[in-house]
């Protein structure tokens, strides 16, 4: 039977955008908020250094492989059902992480928070583009973009000052009230979408999310083991295999989990693949700032996380004050532009940072890539679900957070060997210094090595502005978009 689609405004606007959005903040926050917890962990639980880093890895691979099959259950079984099952999955999971007394029990533990954030993600920005319209679900983007981008930073923050406070377990139990209230008030703020009554493509599922999780796999050991690494070459050739036959099964499929009509809009793909090579960026980012402010400068978790601050609210003020106020006049392509160029300031001004740099000259590039990043989310978002079915907004949702986690990984694959490499390079160079303590030279490598890799970064902020030039062309003001259509609408596949 055809999707039966509600067309009545929202019960409580205000308030389904804060459950939405909290939720979303909530999974965001817990991508980088166990970084800065990782020797306290290390030294409760006992891991070791190469099992220490499957803390961050199993959440990221059970996130980023589900996110396709993730997005795509909120539109065959309910967007508020599929919202509610993962934010409480999410919940549960960190609460039996918090209690995990071993490595194996933690590491299970933030694979089922990955598994709940790979289906809560999705259908929470399924749920704005199908709950709000017009200049409404403008705002409603913007506060949403707010939280999606400045969560990372956020994340440093909590991650910080629950460590020193508190314990790592709290930057886990945090998230059980909050995914309660989220619980208990989404019946009451959020309508329910009747799935689309189709049945789930089950050999797409599978494929799709073994083939994201061997790529995802495969960049993170890239960053560790190498790029000749056996297991990193045989995951990757394993992705590229699995994904080569997910979409042989989604052409032959009569109803396909990823239809690919999705891509035929020239402004949705090039949203996916700039967010992809933003994101690619930005994690590089994250992990080399908040290692330069603690293996340089001596920072505390806590003054760590706060040194980020200005960056993500630099990010909301963009993104919940001036966009939702210029787009409407000048539509998207303008910041799909200068979002980049911003970007790409802000990365070569952190490129020329050394061991005696102050915080000012740090603070300049964070302001200037929040400026960027703020150019960049909320438009981003609109294109990638602009003319796209209420029935197929949890894949169009899906692809964007797809795009970040895979650039993310990609980032930090990439940038972290070219980091490695330099500094083993400077490293050699001083190795036969009479002047330079151990310590010192360590952290002139460590210096070196960023800040190559931030000048290798200004090339995907480049290739991002070349990608808009050449596939954005929405450079009127965006439409009011339409009221969700009547039951028994056929798909939108082409937003140009």
């Amino acid at each position: 039977m055809p999707p039966t689609l509600s067309t009545a405004a929202p019960r409580n606007g205000a308030l389904a955008l804060a459950v939405i959005c909290i939720a979303q903040l909530m999974v965001v926050l817990d991508a980088t908020v166990m970084n800065v917890a990782l020797p306290s962990i290390q030294h409760d639980l006992g891991f070791s250094a190469s099992g220490l880093t499957w803390v961050i890895t199993s959440y990221s691979l059970a996130f980023g492989g589900l996110l396709l099959f993730g997005g795509r259950t909120g539109d065959l079984f309910g967007r508020r059902r599929m919202f509610m099952i993962g934010v409480a999955l999410f919940a549960a999971a960190s609460l039996v992480g918090g209690l995990a007394q071993s490595e194996g029990w933690l590491i299970a533990a933030r694979v089922a928070q990955g598994v709940g954030g790979a289906i809560a993600a999705p259908t929470a920005l399924a749920l704005i583009a199908t709950t709000f319209h017009g200049d409404a679900r403008t705002r409603a983007f913007g506060v949403y973009a707010a939280m999606a981008a400045s969560g990372g930073a956020f994340g440093l923050l909590v991650g910080g000052i629950l460590t020193d406070v508190a314990s790592w377990r709290w930057a886990l139990f945090i998230n059980v009230p909050i995914g309660l209230a989220v619980l208990l008030l989404a019946p009451r703020a959020l309508d329910e979408s009747q799935g689309a009554g189709t049945r789930l493509d089950l050999p797409g599922a599978l494929t799709v999310t073994a083939g994201m999780s061997s790529l995802v796999y495969g960049l993170s050991n890239a960053a560790t083991g190498g790029w000749t690494d056996t297991i990193t070459v045989a995951a990757l050739v394993a992705a590229v295999v699995l994904l080569i036959l997910f979409v042989v099964i989604e052409l032959r499929a009569d109803a396909p989990l990823m239809p690919l009509r999705i891509f035929a809009s020239r402004d949705r793909s090039g949203a996916y693949l700039i967010m992809l090579l933003h994101a690619a960026a930005l994690f590089a980012i994250f992990f080399f700032t908040s290692q330069y402010q603690q293996v340089v400068h001596g920072w505390s978790s806590f003054r760590t996380g706060l040194g980020f601050l200005p960056m993500p609210l630099t990010i909301m003020f963009m993104s919940i004050v001036v966009m939702r106020r210029v787009i409407p006049m000048f539509g998207v392509r303008p910041f799909l532009l200068a979002g980049p160029l911003l970007a790409g300031c802000g990365l070569f001004v952190l490129s020329s940072l050394g061991t005696g740099s102050s915080y000012p000259h740090l603070l300049s590039g964070l302001l200037l890539l929040g400026l960027g990043m703020g150019c960049l989310f909320v438009p981003l978002t609109v294109t990638a679900v602009a003319g796209v079915a209420p029935q197929e907004s949890g894949l169009a949702s899906a692809l964007l957070n797809t795009g970040q986690q895979i650039g993310g990984a990609i980032g930090l694959a990439v940038f972290g060997t070219i980091a490695t490499r330099a500094a083993e390079d400077r490293a050699s160079e001083l190795a036969g210094s009479t002047t330079l303590s151990a310590a010192q030279i360590a952290r002139d490598s460590f210096v070196r090595g960023q800040s190559v890799a931030f000048s290798a970064a200004i090339v995907s902020a480049a290739l991002a502005l070349v990608v808009a030039i050449t596939l954005i062309r929405v450079a009127r003001p965006a439409p009011k978009p339409p009221r969700v259509p009547a039951a028994g609408a056929e798909p939108v596949g082409d937003a140009s």
